[in-house]
């Protein structure tokens, strides 16, 4: 029987396909709301007899609706659960895989289907996939009052529970608690760079698979900035009291609307490109340290680390509008002052460019400002520090009749978790996938269960003196199509923290 017992009691699957059997929305924390919202995650209340877990639990607030995907609906509460996939039903010791979803630390959730664990499975892991608090409820900025304090991070917060529940229950399913991998992509993969260098964090996984990691981090002034607009916005004082009388439903729609302000005042700054209100809070305490600062420092060097970028990020985010348009050579100069780019930054792009239209030069650099090369930096710093690291990119694209499917943010990951056969991601890869294509899932799959299993992706670790790369391509893309981004130039100017 598909029966597990964990700590807060047991649970039921189902199979999934052939010996992979499926446990979904097991609670790893209590439902963060009334009397526990804004604080840390406190223990899931136990249950008695066996829990049916067939379908995945409530996602988090959020207003986005994703293809395929269940929809936040305001009273939805249990909303911390992990997903489980596992092949050795019946007992083992496999390695683990943990995987942090992306989303601007605003939307997403473990339940999109992309992210189904089967196919890693069969590859011989165990996977967890996790759901966590975002938006204000899981990254805004509670001021503290009457000598109560209200911890900053409350979805990195999440996340440590979630890998403790692993530690705690996960051999139950077969898995390995002392060979756990955590892995996540955007802002997911810049929180599995934000636990490394966290003491909450250490000792609950090994090895961390970063790909396109977001880059901002925010100090605590410019979080409290962003809880007034917000409060403003949804009409209450910007207090504990006030911003616990504000719904859930009322502080997404009031984020919501101080977000559309931003996209429509060319005047407001950096924000104003792609707003994203929230990101991890450099508050000293949850996040004592920026992580390209604490690998640095060797904060993260027991963890091997596997980083992957895409070769054209931002081409997504222009793809589907939630970028500015930046098509004049006055925009960009305003753009490159928005950020506090260096001097000639931009030029040594539009060299490297020379045939380009503005937009494309704007794609460029704003996709290396808060990716690649933020994902870069995170080997390099790490390796700096101690640490063993592996680097990736991927520059797989398609040309069709209709439009380009470029080398774009979020295309790596169907192909990461063999899933690229899912209708769901047709516009991600650019329609049905080819037997290239699958042949390309295949190796990637078999990366990411080497490098979980033995720390070993299949490629020699990152060195100073070669930087070497595995570029991930199929036998259908043209190498010279992407060009390598010029890195000197960064090199040259320093790499600036993003700014709001």
């Amino acid at each position: 029987m598909d029966i597990f017992k964990t700590t807060g009691g047991a649970v039921r699957g189902f199979r999934a396909s052939g010996d992979v059997v499926a446990v979904l929305g097991i609670p790893y924390a209590a439902p963060p709301f009334g009397a526990r919202r804004f604080r840390e995650p406190a223990p899931a209340a136990p249950w008695s007899g066996v829990r049916d877990c067939t379908a995945f639990g409530p996602v988090a607030p959020q207003s986005a609706e994703l293809p395929g995907s269940p929809v936040w609906s305001p009273g939805d509460e249990d909303v911390l659960t992990v997903n489980v996939w596992t092949p050795a039903p019946d007992g083992g010791s496999l390695p683990v895989l943990v995987w942090i979803h992306g989303g601007a630390y605003t939307f997403g959730s473990s339940a999109q289907p992309d992210f189904d664990g089967d196919a890693l499975a069969r590859a011989g892991l165990v996977v967890v996939t996790v759901n966590y608090r975002l938006g204000f409820e899981g990254f805004g900025h509670v001021p503290a009052a009457g000598g109560v304090s209200f911890p900053d991070n409350r979805g990195l917060l999440d996340q440590v529970a979630a890998l403790r529940w692993v530690r705690e229950n996960i051999a139950a399913f077969g898995g390995d608690p002392g060979n756990v991998t955590v892995a996540g992509q955007s802002s997911g993969a810049a929180s599995v760079a934000c636990l490394m260098v966290m003491d909450r964090a250490r000792g609950l996984f090994h090895r961390a698979i970063v790909h396109s990691p977001a880059s901002p981090h925010y100090p605590p002034a410019v979080a409290a900035a962003t809880t007034r607009e917000v409060a403003a916005a949804a009409g209450c004082p910007a207090t504990p009291e006030g911003l616990a009388a504000a719904s859930p439903q009322a502080l997404v729609a009031a984020s919501d609307q101080v977000v559309e302000a931003y996209r429509r005042d060319p005047a407001s700054g950096s924000r104003h490109y792609d707003p994203s209100l929230y990101a991890p809070v450099l508050d000293g305490d949850v996040l004592p340290v920026d992580p390209l600062t604490g690998l640095a420092t060797g904060a993260g060097r027991d963890v091997d680390l596997l980083v992957c970028h895409t070769t054209e990020e931002y081409r997504l985010l222009d793809a589907v509008g939630s970028s500015a348009k930046v098509t004049t050579a006055e925009q960009l100069a305003r753009f490159a002052e928005d950020f506090g780019l260096p001097d000639g930054l931009v030029a040594g792009y539009r060299a490297a460019l020379p045939d380009a239209p503005v937009l494309d030069v704007y794609l460029a650099v704003f996709g290396d400002l808060l990716f690649g090369e933020y994902a870069h930096r995170l080997v390099e710093h790490h390796a700096r520090g101690g640490g063993r690291a592996f680097l990736s990119r991927f520059d797989r694209r398609r040309t069709g009749p209709h439009r380009d499917v470029r080398a774009w943010h979020c295309a790596d990951i169907p192909f990461a978790f063999g899933n690229v056969d899912k209708g769901c991601v047709a516009f991600l890869i650019g329609g049905a996938s080819s037997s290239a294509d699958r042949d390309l899932a295949r190796r990637m799959v078999r990366a990411w269960a080497g490098f979980a299993t033995t720390g070993d992706p299949g490629w020699p670790s990152f060195d100073d003196s070669t930087g070497q790369a595995q570029v991930w391509r199929t036998d259908e893309d043209d190498e010279g199509d992407a060009p390598a981004a010029p890195r000197a130039l960064w090199a040259q100017a320093g790499f600036p923290l993003l700014r709001p």
